[in-house]
C-alpha cells in the first residue's frame, strides 16, 4: 500500500469545472491526501516544516494542476523554490525525497492536437514539462507519466465525468500497487491505462 500526496494548485477552482470534478472524485479515498495550496496559503506564505513532513509521510506525489503559461501557477513553483531545499532534497546529504515517485495531473485549454510538433503549440506537451521532470531528478525521485485532461474549454459534462472517473482509478491502482512500475515507465501517458475520446 502507498500512500499519495496531492499537491493541488489552482488559483481559482470555483471557476474550473474539471479541476472541481478531478478533486471531487478522489476526495474520499483513504491513503490519499489533497493538499490544496491555495486554499492553505493564500499569502503565499508557505509553512515549509510542514510541507515537509507531508512529503517526508507520503511515497507518491502530485503535482495537481491547470496548465499555466506552459507551467503551473505561481504558488507551486514558490512551493518547489521554499520547501526542496539544498542540503534537504537536493545536494550534498540532500537526499530526504529519494527513492520516491512524481508526477504531474494537468488540464489545458488547448487539445492534444495543439500540443504536437508543428502544431498551435509548436512543441509536444511533455516538452513543456521537463522543468519538473528535472526537479524530480534533481531530487532522486523517480518521475512518472503525466496524466493530462486537454481541450477543457470545450469539454462536455460526460468526458468530464469520464476523466474524473479514470483519474480516481488510476490512484486506487497506484495506492494498491496494482500497476507495475515497469509498465508506469514505459507509459507516455497515465492516459493511456485508462483512454477517454479527448478533444481534438
Amino acid at each position: 500500500m502507498s500512500r499519495i500526496l496531492v499537491l493541488f494548485a489552482h488559483p481559482a477552482l470555483e471557476r474550473s469545472r474539471v479541476q472541481h470534478s478531478l478533486l471531487k472524485a478522489i476526495a474520499a479515498l483513504p491513503d490519499v491526501l489533497i493538499n490544496d495550496l491555495y486554499e492553505n496559503y493564500p499569502d503565499f506564505d508557505i509553512d515549509v516544516k510542514r510541507e515537509k513532513k507531508l512529503l517526508l509521510a507520503h511515497d507518491i506525489i502530485i503535482w495537481q494542476h491547470p496548465f499555466y503559461w506552459y507551467s503551473s501557477p505561481a504558488l507551486l513553483k514558490q512551493w518547489q523554490d521554499l520547501v526542496l531545499e539544498h542540503g534537504w532534497a537536493y545536494g550534498k546529504n540532500g537526499t530526504a525525497l529519494a527513492g520516491k515517485k512524481i508526477f504531474n495531473v494537468f488540464t489545458s485549454g488547448g487539445s492534444s492536437k495543439a500540443y504536437r510538433n508543428g502544431g498551435y503549440n509548436k512543441y509536444p506537451v511533455q516538452e513543456y514539462l521537463k522543468p519538473f521532470e528535472q526537479t524530480a531528478n534533481l531530487c532522486g525521485m523517480t518521475y512518472w507519466p503525466p496524466f493530462w485532461v486537454p481541450g477543457v474549454h470545450r469539454m462536455e459534462i460526460s468526458q468530464i465525468d469520464q476523466y474524473s472517473l479514470r483519474y480516481r482509478e488510476l490512484l486506487i491502482g497506484l495506492r494498491d500497487e496494482q500497476i507495475p512500475e515497469e509498465e508506469i515507465l514505459k507509459l507516455s501517458f497515465f492516459n493511456h491505462l485508462f483512454p477517454v475520446n479527448t478533444i481534438e
